[in-house]
């Protein structure tokens, strides 16, 4: 066979582009980069391919990032080996990419590919001690448009380490939550249909929306907050806008979207005539039907006020499991203690003391109380005429819990243990 002939990346192209990547995955030589990724490079920087005719033997496909280039794909049909094509073009992508002003052209083959001569000939070098790390980035550029809109963040991916203590809340949640969705392949085999709604109902500030974010962190999913009291203000009214909403929420890959204070807009319908919140409850039970149909997709809802939602929403089939999340116990108030304690002086304050006299705190509690005795601290530090310890004492934080009100009574944590036998869900 002769008459090949090299000319650059056509449109019309892509189908032979995609014949040639599978036959290198048949050949066992899987390739580096993802087919979706050669193809995008293909249209929008630089590739070159050899036709017989209208037929396409091969291609080179090469991306500039600054001063480095990176060849991405190159692949020649079987028969068409050993016929210099591929060491054509090589030469013809640098020229083509030479503009860029590169410094450096390098490429990753994969481990055990023997078949690298076109690159020894175009003068490219074996580097040794080279070891290659890839990490997925779960949301997509496509993706981040649809989120500014939503006012949707990517959440660092520590805030699951980071939730202090609360060991039996994040056990449940990384096995009834977190865990389904993260593997749902695994999960189907075994008949594990992943959640799709929560609730997590517990007393002002144990730690819910923390929660929710960590969720998130840790399925790497975005995660949008929905707030009710923005909505309201949308000429379309709260229904409409809330509608809207969860529209261009579908548009998300993967989403953990979170409805806090969810009592305001799903209270206990009443009254005659109806009150005009009760389009938005009634909005609301027509979303999480429709929401539940998308996969990827998990709403959390929270409230310090489960009693007072509508027996419809909390009903099987729109919530897989209703959550609490209640005090923190001994074990979690020292990993709270300990995440603000200064680690300076951490060695020199009594926690344990600081553990027994915050019982009943929640996290919001302790961190207030740690935050005061830091404070006074520092004031008293800057007024003293000889230096002395760099930081709270025993004595600043047992002070400033004294001082510190707590937000949970002990009415509000008797029924919330009654709410527990009455509607948790686990």
């Amino acid at each position: 066979m002769t008459g090949w002939r090299l000319r650059e990346f056509h449109a019309d192209d892509l189908d032979g582009i995609l014949h040639l990547w599978e036959a290198l995955r048949a050949a066992k030589a899987e390739p580096v980069y993802a087919l979706s990724e050669v193809l995008a490079s293909c249209q929008k920087d630089h590739a070159v391919v050899a036709v017989h005719g209208d037929e396409v033997v091969g291609a080179a496909v090469g991306r500039a990032a600054h001063d480095q280039g990176w060849i991405v794909f190159l692949a020649t049909a079987e028969e068409w080996r050993n016929r210099g094509i591929g060491s054509a073009m090589l030469a013809a992508l640098e020229k083509s990419m030479a503009p860029h002003g590169l410094t450096k052209l390098s490429t990753l083959i994969p481990e055990g590919e023997t078949r690298v001569d076109a690159f020894l000939h175009q003068g490219f070098e074996v580097k040794k001690n080279l070891r290659y790390f890839e990490r997925r980035i779960p949301v997509q550029r496509q993706e981040l448009s649809s989120l500014r809109e939503l006012g949707g963040r990517i959440l660092p991916r520590d805030l699951w380490e980071s939730v202090g203590g609360m060991q039996r809340e994040k056990e449940l949640l990384e096995r009834r939550l977190v865990m389904p969705l993260a593997e749902p392949d695994v999960a189907e085999e075994y008949g594990v249909v992943p959640p799709r709604a929560v609730v997590l109902f517990g007393p002002p500030g144990t730690g819910k929306t923390t929660f929710a974010k960590a969720i998130a962190s840790r399925l790497e999913w975005s995660f949008v907050e929905v707030f009710p009291s923005r909505l309201a203000a949308d000429p379309r009214g709260l229904a409409g806008a809330l509608r809207e909403t969860f529209l261009k929420i579908s548009e998300l890959e993967h989403a953990v979207v979170f409805i806090d204070e969810v009592e305001e807009i799903a209270a206990q319908r009443q009254g005659e005539p109806p009150s005009a919140l009760q389009g938005v409850t009634n909005e609301l039970l027509k979303i999480i039907p429709a929401f539940r149909e998308q996969p990827g997709r998990l709403l959390v809802c929270a409230t310090n006020f489960i009693r007072a939602l509508d027996t419809a929403f909390l009903r099987h089939g729109r919530f897989d499991y209703v959550i609490p999340i209640g005090l923190p116990d001994d074990a979690a108030r020292l990993a709270i203690w300990q995440r603000y304690v200064p680690s300076a002086i951490v060695d020199t304050v009594n926690l344990d003391m600081l553990v027994e006299k915050s019982a009943g705190f929640s996290p919001a509690d302790i961190e207030y109380a740690a935050r005061r005795a830091s404070q006074s601290a520092f004031e008293d530090a800057l007024s003293a005429v000889s230096g002395g310890v760099h930081g709270p004492s025993t004595n600043d934080y047992v002070e400033a819990i004294r001082s510190t009100r707590t937000t949970v009574s002990a009415e509000i944590a008797a029924e919330f243990l009654e709410d527990i036998e009455l509607l948790a869900r686990v």
